[in-house]
């Protein structure tokens, strides 16, 4: 059964990587060279933190493994371009605010305000043709990444990575939980499957007709794996046809699988 999935607007770790992949690009083009790699490196990292939320937010109906992944590749990308901001201001010798610095914390505030749910999982609308938020508010960051210092510019993005980053480490907390409980719908189809096929072998086996036959005492071969599936094989004795009465390797996923292979004697 599909999971609730979609309604990544309403997240606030979107929210924010939004707000941070439009300073980004004010920023760069204000004081990085459009022609240097950094510029280019810079943005597309940005691009990547929110366009990696969205992605896992809409696969998290059929696969949890793949929302987890996705939404890990966006922490990755908002720490890789932390490290381009730190390093801006390390090499222009200019000072990176420390976390109780008044003007971190007045950030930080704004952050704060902005927040529309404490939810970090937030698929309260399952649609993503239908799913219309508010505008994004990097209306409030403007005058701090295009009319100031790039020391106050870098700084600001600095501290908004950062909250960032902390949602996304409760998002990805969250996915874990839900992921170990059961997964989407890709993970309990596995399961569903391991199951059936658990029965079905089950069944077979005590079946009085099982062509199945256990391996000779005397023979200690390991089984081999099926050329067609790479499930482990077992002996079984041919009922009919010119080989009756021999033995050959046959799938353990049988009638599902048909690989056979000759035993060697």
């Amino acid at each position: 059964m599909l999971r609730a999935h979609g309604g990544y607007r309403r997240l606030r770790s979107f929210q924010v990587a939004q707000i941070i992949h439009d300073a980004t690009v004010a920023f760069c083009d204000r004081f990085i060279d459009k022609r240097s790699r950094t510029h280019d490196q810079m943005v597309q990292a940005a691009r990547s933190g929110k366009q990696n939320i969205a992605e896992g937010s809409r696969a998290s109906g059929t696969s949890s493994q793949t929302e987890l992944r996705l939404v890990g590749v966006a922490r990755a990308s908002l720490d890789e371009l932390l490290l381009d901001y730190e390093d801006f201001l390390r090499q222009k010798r200019l000072t990176i605010w420390a976390k109780d610095d008044p003007r971190s914390l007045k950030v930080r505030a704004m952050g704060q305000a902005d927040a529309a749910s404490p939810d970090p999982i937030d698929r309260s609308n399952q649609s993503d043709r239908t799913d219309q938020s508010p505008a994004t508010p990097y209306s409030r960051y403007r005058s701090f990444v295009e009319e100031s210092t790039a020391e106050i510019a870098a700084n600001t993005l600095i501290c908004l990575i950062h909250q960032a980053n902390y949602l996304l480490d409760r998002q990805l907390q969250e996915l874990e939980r839900q992921f170990i409980q059961g997964g989407g719908y890709t993970e309990q189809l596995a399961a569903a499957r391991r199951k059936e096929r658990s029965r079905q072998q089950t069944g077979r086996s005590n079946h009085p007709t099982d062509q199945s036959n256990p391996t000779d005492p005397s023979d200690h071969s390991p089984a081999p794996a099926c050329p067609k599936c790479g499930e482990l094989m077992v002996l079984r004795t041919a009922r009919k046809g010119p080989r009756a009465g021999s033995q050959f390797w046959g799938c353990r996923d049988y009638p599902d699988c048909t690989g056979t292979l000759q035993k060697k004697t």
